[in-house]
């Protein structure tokens, strides 16, 4: 328990807005591999992976309690069950949850789905995206409940488009754009599977910014290995001809160079900006193992779709 408590100490202290206390999963804890610790506030939510015994969860509880004097709530996630039920450790949870991240809100679906709709590693490249966004089209790929599309709204992007099979995950992302007073015009929300819908999206394009999240394994619907260099080869009709590309890559069993090498092979006119990881919070014993956000511009001369220079 005293390394937990070290590890959170280090993190303190704790504000509006969302953190990761404890990332056990990177590996660096030897005994705590199962177990996340995020702060919402004034929420903990712990996350974890195989099950523990109920004095053991007790115990920190009233460790977590000691520390993190803003806590109202503690619960309890438990992603070894189907579904990932959540439970109450400690308080009363409320009604409705959210993150705030760099003054942006984002609505979150505790106990109602395994995801709870928000991805903390995901906040560098949510700024980027920010950063990237000003006067651009964007297309968001797995756009799950709408973060990027959220903070390229808020970067001052023209227009978003949201692609995601998840019709109940985009329906969260249109309330995260609301409760953020973003303009619903400037967003599309498109409840379609990737390849079949290219020529919609080609319709709708070319992007100027095209941001691709995808999981690393969703059944029949998306795998790394078969379906980035799909993806890549299909590039070219959705990316304006100086546009950028922000590719992320969530695999412990995929190496950071599985993807660039593949983009270098089959993009060969996208050249890398900068690779990007979670940060400190987020520490990992392997790099291979932690998430990479790549960020791409494209360098083709003629815009192949628009004629544009």
């Amino acid at each position: 328990m005293q390394t937990i408590q070290c590890e959170i100490r280090s993190r303190l202290p704790v504000g509006r807005e969302s953190r990761r206390l404890f990332h056990g999963r990177g590996h660096c804890f030897p005994g705590y591999e199962d177990l996340l610790i995020d702060w919402y506030a004034p929420v903990l939510l712990l996350s974890l992976y195989a099950p523990r015994e109920e004095d053991w969860l007790q115990q920190l509880v009233r460790m977590l309690l000691s520390e993190v004097s803003k806590a109202k709530t503690i619960l309890l996630q438990e992603r070894f069950l189907l579904d990932g039920p959540v439970r109450t450790l400690y308080g009363n949870p409320p009604e409705e949850m959210e993150v705030v991240e760099a003054a942006l809100r984002y609505r979150l679906r505790i106990g109602k789905a395994l995801n709870i709709g928000f991805f903390p590693d995901m906040a560098v490249g949510r700024s980027l995206v920010r950063q990237l966004a000003k006067g651009k089209r964007v297309l968001n790929l797995f756009a799950y409940s709408c973060s990027f599309s959220v903070a390229a709204l808020a970067g001052g992007a023209q227009q978003v488009v949201n692609l995601d099979m998840n019709s109940g995950a985009l329906e969260l992302g249109r309330l995260n754009h609301r409760i953020n007073q973003l303009d619903l015009r400037q967003v599309s929300f498109l409840p379609l599977e990737l390849f079949r819908s290219i020529g919609k999206l080609k319709k709708l394009g070319p992007f100027d910014l095209v941001i691709c999240d995808p999981p690393a394994y969703q059944g029949k619907n998306f795998k790394a290995e078969r379906d980035w260099p799909k993806l890549l080869r299909k590039l070219p009709d959705l990316l304006t001809g100086k546009g950028d590309l922000l590719a992320c890559l969530n695999g412990p069993h995929l190496p950071p160079g599985f993807l660039t090498d593949l983009i270098a092979e089959l993009r060969p006119e996208l050249t890398m900006e900068q690779q990007l990881q979670p940060g400190g919070d987020f520490p990992e014993a392997e790099d291979s193992r932690g998430v990479w956000i790549f960020h791409y511009r494209s360098h083709r001369a003629v815009d192949q779709i628009s004629g544009r220079s």
